[in-house]
């Protein structure tokens, strides 16, 4: 019966503490032993309240000194309203610790001394702190491992530029200090060369307008270093509430692949002019060689057929054997002239001092006469005025297309197609074969597809090959013809200085 009253007896936090949202604890002064606990602090704390009852502050907060506390309860008095602050970390039943704040009072009750705590609880903020502080930490991680300048610009409403961000990238990438593109933001523009300026601030409105990602490139002139590099500036922008419009980006120095790409399209351009001086030096050679054979050859052979037609007339009539003989030779010598007269045409048709519609024309007829293909030749014009380089390289174009069809297409049908059309012309070949796909175009070993496509840059103009609607493959050939202006200006700028006294000074 006195157990039970001295159970009765023992302090206890009153309904409206046991059911209030903050954790509140009851204390014995003396022992430090907990008395109570409300229903927030057992649910934080993973503990039935029974199991609460025996533990002290030095239980729940193993990080708790003892001096500490001590401190802390000897600047509370016993006045109304006297509090301490306590900030401690409470461990869970699972191990696991978070922070509070605990508000220390005194309180008597029986005759009793009585310690309350009221929790305020730090786990919020702390933790927010923390996310924050682990964010910024990978994001300094990301920075500083990014070859380039992380940066933040801004663009106001009356057109004033600022940079809110700099990374440490960009002393290397600029030879300018975050502080000083901070305080004079317009430093940035002024170092983009004046050819580039007007693409920079278009590539900037355009973004600005549709929102959308800002990916310029362009040339800075670092005076630092007396060097010019070349950037890459990729951004992604929004817009602000009072009209201004972010970007957050990187720049990245290109200089290097910039350079590579500039010096392999200077290195294609000279094979393509290398290949264009080749392929004309090999026509010179063709045509030197064709009319050697033709007028030398050609020449000698018919000059040893009529003087074996003088011989032969006199032969000995009876003489049957030599006879033979003659006509043996007289038919050798035929076969050599039409021989000679075949490879002179091979080397360079005669037809092309006639021009290229009639050499394209001869050469179609002749197609389909040898490969037993129906083919049809289509001109706009009659005649068509060209350079002979340019006549003889479309030629070679059609010739090694009808040679592939021939080879490959399995073709009944094919229509070669010439117009001229103002300062164009095209030149198209199709066929009605089994096609062409697209890894036959990229075979190592297909030289006559890259000849032709280069025989067509080294005019000016571009090949390109698509599947016929009906089967088969089309390819076409356009190039641009060379305006009579556009000549003059030409050959004045190739023109030789003049070496002799100009006018005002004769």
């Amino acid at each position: 019966m006195k157990k039970a009253n001295a159970m009765h007896d023992t302090p206890r936090l009153a309904p409206a503490m046991r059911a209030a949202t903050p954790e509140i604890y009851l204390f014995d002064a003396a022992s430090l032993q907990l008395l109570d606990a409300n229903d927030a602090a057992c649910d934080n704390l993973q503990y039935a309240r029974k199991q609460l009852l025996a533990m002290t502050p030095f239980t729940l907060a193993p990080q708790l000194d003892a001096q500490q506390l001590a401190a802390v309860l000897a600047t509370l008095d016993d006045s109304i309203g006297a509090q301490a602050l306590l900030h401690v970390q409470l461990r869970r039943r699972d191990g696991s610790l978070y922070s509070l704040s605990l508000h220390l009072s005194r309180a008597h009750r029986h005759g009793r001394a009585l310690l309350l705590a009221e929790g305020e609880d730090l786990r919020t903020p702390q933790a927010t702190a923390a996310a924050l502080a682990q964010v910024q930490s990978r994001f300094n991680a990301i920075v500083s491992n990014t070859p380039g300048l992380v940066y933040q610009f801004c663009l106001h409403a009356d057109g004033r530029a600022a940079f809110p961000y700099l990374s440490d990238g960009c002393q290397a990438l600029l030879g300018l200090g975050p502080a000083q593109l901070h305080a004079r933001p317009e430093l940035f523009y002024q170092l983009i060369l004046a050819d580039d300026r007007a693409s920079y601030l278009e590539s900037m409105q355009a973004s600005k307008s549709a929102l959308w990602s800002w990916n310029w490139e362009g040339r800075i002139w670092i005076d630092a270093w007396k060097d010019v590099k070349w950037i890459n500036l990729r951004s992604t922008p929004r817009a602000l509430a009072d009209g201004t419009v972010q970007w957050e980006g990187i720049m990245t120095n290109i200089t290097e692949s910039r350079l590579e790409q500039i010096e392999v399209r200077q290195s294609r351009a000279r094979l393509a002019e290398l290949t264009a001086h080749i392929d004309k030096v090999k026509e010179h050679e063709r045509t030197r060689l064709a009319r050697e054979l033709h007028d030398d050859l050609g020449g000698n052979l018919t000059a040893i057929k009529m003087a074996l037609a003088m011989l032969v007339r006199r032969l000995p009539p009876d003489d049957q054997q030599l006879q033979e003989k003659a006509d043996y030779v007289d038919a050798l010598v035929d076969r050599s002239i039409d021989a000679v007269h075949r490879i002179s045409l091979d080397l360079r048709p005669s037809m092309l001092d006639l021009g290229l519609v009639a050499a394209l024309d001869w050469q179609v007829k002749e197609f389909a006469r040898q490969a037993g293909i129906e083919c049809q030749f289509i001109s706009n014009r009659q005649h068509i005025e060209l350079e002979l380089d340019q006549a003889t390289s479309l030629f070679r174009i059609a010739q090694e297309a009808l040679t592939n069809i021939a080879k490959h297409a399995q073709a009944s049908k094919v229509s070669v197609r010439l117009a001229r059309q103002r300062q164009h012309i095209s030149l198209s070949i199709a066929d009605n074969g089994v096609g062409m796909r697209l890894s036959d175009r990229a075979k190592p070993q297909s030289f006559g597809i890259r000849g032709m496509a280069e025989r067509a840059s080294a005019l000016g103009g571009t090949l390109s090959l698509m599947d016929g609607p009906g089967g088969g493959t089309i390819l076409s050939i356009k190039i641009r013809l060379t305006t009579a202006r556009e000549a003059i200006i030409a050959a004045a700028a190739s023109a030789p200085a003049h070496s002799g006294p100009s006018p005002d000074t004769a």
